[in-house]
């Protein structure tokens, strides 16, 4: 995917890149970053795990194309932390962007201080197995959201949001008028309008 698009989209906010994928491909509340600070903008290699198993993870790590996020289906067990920092080290080492994860990864701590972004439904220090090889470059749910490999995936603080393949270019169009126009509200607001005004919204009150 275009450098540029990647950059130009990690410098707009997430809700504003939301608003402008019609409102849809955000990954429900329970995915969050292990650290608040990270900002993460990738396109997603897609991995279903067996519950309480991660070598499917250990071989995306290897697969994934240089610049991936990783993004991680364990069918819904979350009791463990099928990530943590020796395998954050084994991406950084590869050139994995980052991880996102619909269950537990470990090592919370010094996964930040590697400042390696990664997006669990929890935090959980349980070990796994490694016996089940899973699936890789599948079609996945994450967070409540079907994921393909080569989706993009764009990632905050205030969580996650998935944008199909062909719809990257429109949605960063989009975005980038919606942010365009956020920045002239402001200077309406610091005129001492109202929202109410700004928007229009007399008419519905």
């Amino acid at each position: 995917m275009n450098l540029d698009v990647l950059e130009r989209l990690k410098k707009l906010p997430l809700g504003n890149i939301c608003d402008a994928n019609q409102k849809r491909g955000n990954m429900d509340s329970g995915i969050r970053p292990v650290d608040p600070e990270s900002k993460l903008v990738g396109e997603a290699y897609t991995v279903r795990c067996h519950p309480r198993d991660n070598l499917a993870i250990h071989k995306a790590i290897y697969e994934a194309p240089i610049g991936s996020v990783l993004v991680v289906d364990t069918q819904g067990y979350y009791n463990c932390g099928y990530f943590g920092d020796i395998m954050a080290l084994a991406c950084q080492v590869r050139g994995i962007a980052g991880l996102v994860i619909d269950g537990g990864c470990r090592d919370s701590n010094d996964i930040q201080e590697m400042n390696f972004p990664t997006f669990s439904r929890t935090i959980n220090s349980g070990g796994t197995v490694k016996e089940t090889a899973g699936q890789t470059a599948c079609p996945i749910i994450c967070g409540g959201v079907s994921v393909a490999t080569g989706d993009l995936i764009v990632a905050d603080r205030d969580g996650v949001v998935v944008i199909k393949r062909e719809d990257v270019e429109k949605v960063l169009e989009k975005t980038e008028a919606i942010a365009a126009m956020e920045t002239s509200v402001r200077k309406k607001l610091l005129d001492n309008q109202s929202t109410i005004e700004i928007f229009g919204f007399s008419k519905l009150l």
